[in-house]
């Protein structure tokens, strides 16, 4: 098929290479189809143009915006529509009279932040809120953990903006009786009058009412998502004289992308609650006890309940993210209930929450009720809460959290019973399986373990959905709460509403599309379940000789994929946290954390090579991931692309020649040695744009000088002559690569700070950190480095003699990368030292809480300090003890910068290639605030290539934390 004449004729994109294609073959679900090609309109009119393609060559199209779709919605043999890049602006806005008109690509979350300035806010929620469009939201009625207060989107919508699949543009809003009749009855053959006729002439037969009222979920579910929403549109004036107006948009609502293609959507917008909240955590240790609890619970008017059982609690023991969001949990819980209440007054919160606490006492349910009202507390329950199906995937082993029986919603009251039969299943079936989400609606998601390459974990994936399915059906329940039928749940569609239901739907989705052009596969004529999955079922992947041990991962491919898809890291800046700054700049699919996984999951499974990482198209999406760690900490799943992308370029450059500029940054430490012995010289060569450009490096940036004395030279002087007095210990000063040869004055103010403060300080025998090595994926040499470094170490290192660091990337590579690279025998040793290495700032604090430093050596001025954090330390450590050291004189203000990656990366920001998406990471907020800041302002960042990149790009100085606080003694 020839796609050049509709490249032409596009304002946005048209992809058609293999690496685009690949990216756009998955979603969040287990389904891979790879598209035909992957748009990205930039406007409606683009849109036509596509959709005139598609019918005229019989190719469909899929809609698609952050691709979070956990049942295969957005995967599809057609064109891919995303219109997240260039379809995302607010279009118009009536604060006055409560709504708002978007294009499909807008993100939730950046809609409610715009809306919050106003007191409003779109009220279905999902915990995807961070980067999930609103077409997808519309496409799949998505509700929110509190949907029984606000509901779902479609009963938010307003009114569409459509492109029918005939190319005609329609806008469907609410009608009266007799402007739905006027539509129906206009005796024009067009599109929307055959839509219009066919709604009429299918709601208006008393057989079809009768079945759709007897055969659809029971009306009481509020999440109910099978099929199309007949059920909705027959409970309206025309079919029922009940003076409810019709609107098509209703329909749309969980239609998947298959009626319509939504170019702008006007939505109902609600007050920004007002009230007080409060959380109420019942930990209960059984799980029917919570079930009858939640009903308990549901008679005391509660705007949620959600549900978590230990099977993720305990999953976040070992989440760096989630560990911080524990602090509620009392004991091992099987179940815990987390029940929000809101009132007026704090009063009344609290009368709530005691008077239901009363009431399950007496019942006996439940063991430990902890009650929480500071706001920062309720986020960090939430945020355990939204990150169940991210942990879950990190569980050891090849058996996988799966999607495929996790949206069931049956009511409330039957779910002792319902739970009691859906066991039994799992024990038929061999089968464990974890618990969460919406049980005040009655929806939870289930979470079995199970190998999709494994043939009998296929047909136990299989006959699980199919047994539930019966089980749902006899509660009246809906299979699909709020993910959508999709590709998983469209086969059981037939079974779940009946024959004579599913002709109707079939019925429906031929009116509104003859030539099957729209999101085909997906609700009617749905393949079998278990096609098109993205593992190769059967097929045992090679097993890869990595130079990091992966131990407890199963291996290099069961680490990547992890991923589940979830799409966390394609949130933007405005949505905060430091994941993934490449793709916060671009929007590019390719520039995500998920995008990367996904290529190297297709060429590590499906690659015909023997060396299965030698492919351009790997190499393409790692160039401009900026190994800034924070996947490893932010994604849910702990997907560590840094540490993939190093073993790739190891593995890579076995097929490839090491390029001279990646050999001079990672052998830098040893050239460094060589260049100190003429450091004017190399200095000035270093410093020409000639040798700028000869190594591929910017000429807008200079090379770090080397300083007058490196660390170690002026440490061995002035050891000789140092007094000690009032000592508190001895501790080992690491004199890292950067600060040893090019910032040693920092490391000098070190060794004064902490003898000033009373500390014998030693720097040991040791090597460079490899950091350079790590960060060009020159593992082997690595690996040399780190294990020499622990035998020199690891007699010297202990809890009473710590490791202290200055620069970030340096020191934790002993936490991090250590204990993963060194040779077996040396794997203990090298826990032991990360365990007992610390960053200077975290040293300090613990030396604070200790007593042994207090504010009274310091300074009692004023000072305001702006804190950029480092990347690895924000993934691997936290910024918590710099803004605690900073805030030791205690009038010195600290404020955190709210940013993520500066843009820099070590190297990254020098090489001529990235010098341009460096600046603009680095100016989405980082350079701005600086620029901004008071000139009495104290600027300091951590990282030494922080502090590079803010002179740079702002002109202004950037000091390390220990320079601040030397300055501050007295």
């Amino acid at each position: 098929m020839d796609f050049s004449i509709l490249r032409k004729e596009l304002k946005g994109d048209l992809f058609t290479d293999n690496l685009q294609r690949i990216l756009y073959a998955t979603d969040g679900s287990a389904y891979r189809e790879i598209p035909a090609a992957v748009a990205r309109p930039k406007d409606k009119e683009d849109i036509k143009k596509i959709i005139d393609f598609a019918r005229i060559n019989s190719i469909s199209i899929i809609p698609r915006g952050a691709g979070t779709s956990l049942a295969g919605q957005v995967v599809g043999p057609g064109i891919v529509i995303d219109v997240s890049k260039y379809m995302n602006r607010i279009i118009e806005f009536n604060p006055a009279e409560k709504w708002v008109k978007v294009e499909p690509g807008v993100i939730l979350g950046e809609l409610n932040q715009f809306l919050s300035q106003y007191g409003l806010l779109f009220g279905p929620e999902t915990s995807t809120a961070n980067r999930c469009c609103m077409g997808g939201m519309l496409g799949n009625n998505s509700c929110g953990l509190h949907s029984i207060v606000f509901g779902s989107v479609r009963d938010h919508i307003l009114e569409a903006e459509v492109i029918l699949s005939d190319g005609s543009e329609v806008t469907f809003r609410e009608l009266t009786n007799e402007e739905f009749s006027l539509k129906y009855n206009s005796g024009r053959k067009d599109l929307e009058t055959r839509i219009y006729r066919n709604i009429f002439d299918t709601l208006s037969v008393k057989s079809n009412r009768d079945q759709i009222r007897n055969n659809y979920p029971d009306p009481r579910i509020r999440r109910r998502n099978n099929g199309y929403a007949l059920d909705i549109l027959l409970e309206t004036e025309p079919f029922t004289g009940n003076g409810e107006k019709i609107n098509i948009c209703k329909l749309l609502a969980g239609s998947e992308g298959t009626l319509a293609f939504s170019t702008s959507l006007k939505l109902n917008l609600i007050n920004l609650p007002d009230k007080k909240s409060g959380l109420l955590c019942a930990h209960f240790e059984g799980m029917q006890e919570a079930l009858k609890a939640n009903i308990i619970a549901l008679r005391h008017k509660p705007d949620a309940i959600e549900l978590i059982d230990d099977f993720i609690i305990n999953c976040t023991r070992e989440n760096i993210e989630q560990q911080k969001n524990r602090f509620f949990i009392q004991g091992d819980p099987r179940i815990i209930l987390i029940i929000e209440f809101s009132d007026n007054s704090m009063h009344g919160l609290e009368t709530k929450a005691t008077d239901l606490v009363s009431e399950l006492k007496a019942s006996g349910y439940g063991y430990h009720y902890p009650f929480y009202t500071e706001m920062g507390e309720i986020n960090r329950i939430w945020d355990l809460r939204k990150a169940g199906l991210g942990v879950l995937l990190n569980i050891p082993g090849k058996k996988r959290s799966v999607q495929v029986i996790e949206d069931t919603a049956v009511l409330p009251e039957y779910y002792p019973d319902y739970m009691a039969e859906f066991e039994k299943i799992l024990q038929e079936n061999d089968l464990t399986c974890s618990y969460y989400g919406h049980i005040a609606t009655g929806e939870l998601h289930f979470s079995p373990l199970l190998d999709l390459r494994n043939p009998d974990d296929v047909k136990k994936y299989y006959n699980l959905a199919k047994n539930v399915s019966a089980l749902v059906k006899k509660y009246r329940g809906s299979l699909s709460g709020e993910h959508g039928d999709g590709r998983l749940r469209g086969e059981f569609i037939p079974f779940m509403l009946g024959d004579h239901i599913y002709h109707l739907l079939k019925e429906l989705k031929r009116t509104w599309d003859p030539d099957g052009i729209f999101n085909p596969g997906k609700i009617t004529d749905t393949p079998s379940l278990v096609e098109s999955l993205r593992y190769m079922v059967g097929i045992e992947p090679v097993r890869i000789n990595t130079v990091f041990r992966m131990d407890g991962q199963e291996g290099f491919l069961n680490a990547v994929e992890k991923c589940s898809g979830s799409g966390d890291c394609r949130k933007s800046t405005l949505m905060g946290g430091t994941m993934c700054p490449s793709f916060m700049v671009t929007g590019d699919e390719d520039k995500s954390t998920r995008g990367r996984a996904n290529i190297l999951r297709e060429f590590l499974t499906r690659s015909a090579k023997e060396n299965p990482f030698d492919h351009e198209e790997i190499y393409q999406v790692m160039d401009l991931c900026l190994s800034c760690k924070a996947c490893k900490s932010e994604c849910p799943s702990n997907v560590d692309m840094a540490f993939f992308k190093a073993e790739f370029l190891q593995h890579y450059y076995e097929s490839h020649h090491i390029p001279i500029r990646t050999l001079l940054i990672a052998w830098l430490p040893r050239l460094n040695l060589i260049g100190k012995s003429l450091r004017p010289v190399t200095n000035f060569l270093t410093g020409t744009r000639t040798f700028m450009r000869l190594i591929g490096f910017t000429i807008n940036r200079r090379i770090p000088l080397l300083s007058k004395v490196t660390l170690r030279s002026w440490f061995r002087h002035h050891s000789k002559s140092r007094d000690i007095t009032n000592n508190n210990g001895q501790v080992y000063l690491f004199a890292d690569e950067f600060t040893d040869f090019n910032e040693s004055d920092i490391g000098i103010k070190a060794v004064m700070l902490l003898e000033k403060l009373g500390y014998e300080v030693m720097i040991p025998q040791h090597r460079e950190s490899g950091r350079t090595f790590l960060s060009k994926g020159l593992l082997n040499n690595a690996k040399k480095i780190a294990n020499l470094n622990v035998k020199l170490l690891k007699d010297l290192i202990s809890d009473t003699t710590p490791l202290i660091g200055i620069e970030p990337s340096a020191i934790l590579t002993f936490r991090d990368e250590y204990p993963e690279l060194v040779d077996n025998h040396l794997r203990e040793a090298a826990s032991d030292i990360g365990k007992n290495t610390l960053l200077f700032e975290e040293f300090i604090c613990k030396e604070l809480d200790r007593g042994v430093i207090n504010d009274k050596q310091f300074t009692i001025s004023f000072s305001h300090i702006l804190l950029h954090g480092h990347c690895q330390q924000k993934a691997i450590a936290s910024t918590a003890p710099t803004i605690r050291m900073l805030s030791i004189p205690v009038n010195y203000k600290v404020e955190e910068i709210q940013d993520g990656c500066c843009g820099m990366a070590g190297s990254f920001g020098y090489e001529k290639e990235h010098y341009e998406l460096s600046m603009k990471i680095g100016e989405l907020i980082l350079f701005p605030v600086v620029r901004e800041a008071n000139p009495e302002t104290i600027i300091t960042a951590p990282g030494t290539s922080c502090r590079h990149h803010i002179v740079d790009g702002t002109g202004k100085q950037a000091f390390h934390p220990i320079e601040v606080l030397y300055n501050a003694l007295i």
